[in-house]
Parts: structure tokens; C-alpha cells; sequence
């Protein structure tokens, strides 16, 4: 049956919600209004900055657009081991002239607050990160006509969102860049065979729930957003593709960095904010990644003023440059041109795969 993603964007193509400031009003307005689905990530922000954002995204386009928000972690951080990191880190901070961060900053991201806006001035979609809302909180969002998304990494996790009431799953493959979104941070999965990859964690989530999937995880081109599609999928989730579009809010260090041929390779790493995250392998992620400890968002505090006064100094060896697999293939369009493209990439892609011209499943595919 056709999925209520058909009623959000007449293209199967999601922006990925990037939080620490890529995911601008701009951005999120610029892929709506080209017929994808622009994201904000309220991650980081004020309840207050999240609705200013909101608003801007109002004033520049009438279609609809989604808002990420991060799930309350538990405390669980080590403190003595906190603290040992922190005396490690004790170089970086005298060579950029700065301090380190208090460690001592809110684990709920003002969760509440934000819920509350989003509650009371509704916008179509809302997707949360780092774990599943309850029951509750996602039957509000229903009452109020949002459409809600959670991200998973694995079939369990999916399955605890469609036991949630969650409308659709964002299935991210180890691929992905920034942040994975692991409903439960384990330590001691950490490692080369850490995570799925996209197509096989498509398969084993569409065994196992019947919710429509967003496929997220290194997808940089049309011909991969109809892979993911022939897969299954409802709708394939860029990231890194839009990263260097003009409207992102990223640094432009990091842009630069996505093709740089100084930075060959990605890594996950806990080195900036204590949680999983894949980014460019730098000078900071070599030296002290090994040794960060499973503490987020402590080291996520901890690490900020280091990585703003990099980016300030122009030196990107100590920026989270988080990206995907596939950062090579970023190209600098402005969001409209770069939406352009991926569809007449998609179109080329369908037709190389169905030349008989047979009806297919629509714009936004269906879930069973």
C-alpha cells in the first residue's frame, strides 16, 4: 500500500538532519521546495533556537519538512575516565589557545522543552536519534498530524519502533556519516566489524517489520538511491551529498576536506563527543581516538572548545569532519541543482533497470 511519505515530497530523496549547524534553514527549505524532504537537526540547540530555525524554514517554503530530535541519554558516563581523557587532551587545548569544555552540560538535550514546541505548533514530520520515544510521545505527535520517523541500525531496533507506534524507520547502514544512531551505545561492539552495511540491513528490517524504510548510509548518487529503492526502501536519506551544497551550514574547511585528497578514508570514532561517529581521518581522530572513553555527550562538551578554536585558526586537523563512505563523490551544487541531478540520475538508473517501460511503484515506492 502507498505510504504516507507520498503525501511529503514528490521524490523519493531526504536530507539528512545534521546537527552542530550543516542542516541550516536554508538547506532544509531549498531541498523541500525542489521536491525532496528538507530536515533541521535540533541537536545541540535550545528549544527556543529549534523554533526560531523552524520558522525560518516557514518564511522560505510552503512544503513540508522534518525536525530531528536527539533521545535523553542515560548517565553513563565514567567520570575518572573522563577525566583521565581530559588530561590527554590537556596539548590540544594550550596549542589552540583555549580551554577545555565543562563536562558538566544536560544529557537530555533539552528533550522535554523541544517536544513541548513541537507539540503545540506542529510540524509534518519529526525524527528522533539515539534510542525510541515511548508509546506516548509518539501518539501526541499522531494526534497533532506529525508523521514520525526513528533511526535504527538494527532489525531489533526496528522492531522495538514499530512496537513504539513510529510511522516509518530510517535504517542506517554502518556506511553513514556522523553519528551512528544506536538506540543503546555499547563499548564493546566497538570495532572493524562493528554495524551492517545499508543493503543487508534493508533486508533484515524489511524481515522483520512492515513500517516503510528511509535508507540512509553512503548514498551519494541517483544510481544508489534506486539500488536502495529495488531493495525495499520508501525513500533513500543523503547526508554528506549535501554537505557541500552552498545553503549547508558546514564550516568550509569541512567542505573543502570532503575532496581533498589529504583525507583518503573514514573512520568511526569516539575521539570528539564519546559516541560512534564516522568522520575524515585527521590528526586529532589518529592520535586520540584509541583512547576516548564511551561518554557521551561529556566528551562532546569536553572536546568543543578545541574543535571551534581549530576551525577558527583555519586548521581542520582538529575538526569533527564527519562524513560518509562515499565523501568523494560530494559535489559543490547549490541544493536545487544538486536535487536536479540525483533525480535525472534516479530516472537514468529506473530505466536502465526496467527498459520495458512496466509500471513501477510509484514515486515513493510501497511498504508491505
Amino acid at each position: 500500500m502507498p505510504t504516507a511519505l507520498t503525501d511529503l515530497c514528490r521524490h523519493p530523496i531526504v536530507q539528512a538532519p545534521m546537527a552542530g549547524g550543516a542542516s541550516s534553514p536554508e538547506l532544509a527549505a531549498a531541498v523541500s521546495t525542489a521536491g525532496g524532504l528538507g530536515f533541521l537537526a535540533a541537536g545541540y540547540k535550545t528549544a527556543d533556537g529549534m523554533y526560531q530555525e523552524i520558522t525560518q524554514v516557514r518564511g522560505l517554503t510552503d512544503r513540508p519538512f522534518g525536525v530531528n530530535l536527539f533521545m535523553p541519554q542515560p548517565e553513563l558516563a565514567d567520570a575518572a575516565a573522563v577525566e583521565v581523557y581530559r588530561e590527554q587532551l590537556a596539548g590540544e587545548a594550550t596549542w589552540y589557545e583555549t580551554e577545555l569544555g565543562d563536562t558538566a552540560g544536560s544529557a537530555d538535550d533539552g528533550y522535554d522543552a523541544k517536544l513541548a514546541v513541537l507539540r503545540e505548533d506542529p510540524v509534518p514530520v519529526v525524527s528522533f536519534t539515539f534510542g525510541c520515544p515511548d508509546r506516548k510521545t509518539l501518539q501526541a505527535l499522531d494526534r497533532v498530524g506529525t508523521y514520525t520517523v526513528v533511526t535504527v541500525t538494527t532489525a531489533a531496533e526496528a522492531r522495538a519502533a514499530q512496537e513504539a507506534g513510529a510511522d516509518a524507520v530510517c535504517v542506517q547502514g554502518i556506511e553513514a556519516g556522523g553519528h551512528q544512531g544506536t538506540h543503546r551505545d555499547d563499548p564493546h561492539s566497538d570495532g572493524t566489524g562493528a554495524g551492517v552495511g545499508l543493503l543487508t540491513l534493508i533486508a533484515e528490517v524489511r524481515e522483520d517489520v512492515r513500517l516503510p524504510v528511509i535508507a540512509a548510509g553512503g548514498l551519494m548518487r541517483g544510481a544508489q538511491i534506486a539500488a536502495v529503492l529495488a531493495a525495499g526502501a520508501a525513500a533513500a536519506q543523503l547526508g554528506t551529498a549535501f554537505l557541500a551544497c552552498p545553503e549547508s551550514g558546514a564550516h568550509p574547511l569541512h567542505k573543502q576536506a570532503l575532496t581533498d585528497p589529504l583525507f583518503t578514508r573514514t573512520e568511526l570514532t569516539r575521539a570528539f563527543s564519546g559516541r560512534p561517529a564516522r568522520g575524515l581521518v585527521n590528526r586529532f581522530l589518529r592520535e586520540h581516538g584509541p583512547y576516548a572513553p564511551a561518554a557521551y555527550p561529556a566528551v562532546h562538551y569536553l572536546t568543543s572548545p578545541v574543535r571551534k578554536a581549530a576551525a577558527k585558526a583555519g586548521d581542520p586537523q582538529a575538526m569533527s569532519l564527519w562524513a560518509g563512505q562515499g565523501h568523494r563523490l560530494a559535489r559543490q551544487l547549490p541544493a536545487s541543482g544538486l536535487m536536479e541531478t540525483l533525480v535525472a540520475e534516479l530516472a537514468a538508473a529506473r530505466d536502465q533497470l526496467n527498459p520495458s517501460g512496466a509500471a513501477g511503484t510509484g514515486p515513493l515506492g510501497s511498504a508491505s
